[in-house]
């Protein structure tokens, strides 16, 4: 069995008042191009094919052409589950119709689960599609009170699905979640990626995975394989916030034997447009070669400079921000800019601590968790340059 993992297309993405849809469209030609030549078994999409869950009907009518044209020119069956960033309701929308044309979806989860199975000359590959779902949404299904945290959904979810599933098959978990070795935070994750939840609670044990064959993820956006080899992030087809500056973008073909041992290798994408760092005096970025790249610019000269951005973009026409460095080489940068950085808690209770000259009670803290985490479940993620 050959499929190929990919996530987090994020078609409709908004960087820095650019649209990326050219740049999307650019890259999944490559994509349908690759699956003419390595003819896979299926194609799996690990969630996020929106970026918003209302998207702009340029990315709309993209999915549709990019999904037309692996399913029904090269009639290839496509798995996909939503993220976080999708409407389950959207997505999930004529799913048993889609299904008659080999276009699996999965919008909402479902205590009584169902794989999609495909076969190849071995037998049956058994492919579990698992929504990001919100602990409480996994709750209400499961009716199971303990559930609290997404690691506690997961573990939830996997349980039923191993329980239940056939021991002789292969099988492939496909899910959205924030999956780390221990249940603990890594370093791989970068500002375009929204966060699940605050205080720890949307990290996801990796260990849960253990009894699939391969476990195809989406979510953060540097590809990497977490706790082994089998346990993988493909990551996003593009950079979406300069924090991606040195990912290497792309997705993996995946190859199983008839015992379920895999065999994984990485496709690179050729972006039509770079995303990366320019540093120089104004004077010597105005001798630079013109590019189109997207690029973040960090000026050296010692005094001010006058409309600094129209006169960047007379060599870079794409580009998305610049800064000045002062005399002592930190950044110059508003007083609050040092936060820029912090997650949600920690800038409420810096906020709050400045606003009333004494620390939040914790009362109060738990009032904010509160809210924030109702508004992370609802907000259509139309902002940029914040945790996304």
């Amino acid at each position: 069995m050959k499929f190929f993992h990919t996530a987090d297309w994020h078609l409709g993405k908004l960087v820095q008042g650019i649209y990326m849809t050219e740049e999307q469209q650019f890259v999944l030609d490559q994509f349908i191009d690759a699956i003419k030549e390595e003819q896979p078994d299926a194609v799996i999409i690990a969630g996020d094919l929106y970026d918003r869950a209302v998207p702009p009907t340029d990315a709309v009518n993209l999915l549709d052409e990019v999904l037309a044209k692996i399913i029904l020119d090269l009639k290839t069956p496509v798995l996909a589950v939503a993220g976080n960033h999708d409407s389950p309701g959207r997505l999930n929308f004529g799913s048993r119709l889609m299904k008659m044309n080999e276009l699996h979806i999965a919008g909402h989860v479902h205590k009584e689960h169902q794989a999609v199975v495909l076969n190849d000359q071995f037998g049956e590959v058994h492919f579990h599609l698992v929504p990001y779902t919100d602990p409480s949404m996994v709750r209400y299904a499961f009716e199971d009170d303990a559930i609290r945290s997404h690691n506690d959904a997961m573990k939830a979810v996997t349980e039923n699905i191993k329980g239940a599933y056939d021991t002789q098959a292969r099988h492939v978990f496909v899910g959205h979640a924030f999956v780390t070795p221990h249940g603990e935070q890594e370093e791989n994750t970068s500002d375009s990626e929204r966060p699940l939840s605050i205080g720890g609670a949307e990290h996801v044990d990796a260990h849960h995975f253990e009894g699939f064959h391969y476990t195809a993820l989406g979510h953060l956006h540097k590809a990497h394989y977490v706790r082994n080899e089998t346990i993988r992030y493909s990551g996003s087809p593009l950079k979406y916030s300069i924090s991606e500056e040195h990912h290497q973008k792309g997705f993996h073909i995946v190859e199983m034997d008839a015992a379920g041992q895999v065999s994984v290798t990485k496709r690179l994408f050729s972006p039509r447009r770079n995303m990366r760092t320019v540093e120089g005096t104004m004077d010597e970025i105005l001798r630079h070669e013109i590019s189109g790249d997207f690029v973040f610019v960090t000026l050296l000269d010692d005094a001010p400079v006058l409309f600094p951005m129209e006169k960047v973009r007379s060599v870079y026409p794409n580009a998305m921000h610049v800064e000045r460095r002062n005399f002592s080489g930190s950044m110059v940068q508003s007083e609050a800019g040092p936060r820029r950085n912090m997650d949600s808690l920690s800038l409420f209770h810096a906020f709050y601590e400045e606003v009333k000259g004494e620390k939040a009670t914790d009362e109060t803290a738990d009032i904010f968790k509160d809210v924030l985490q109702e508004f992370l479940r609802e907000e259509p993620a139309g902002k940029e340059e914040v945790k996304s």
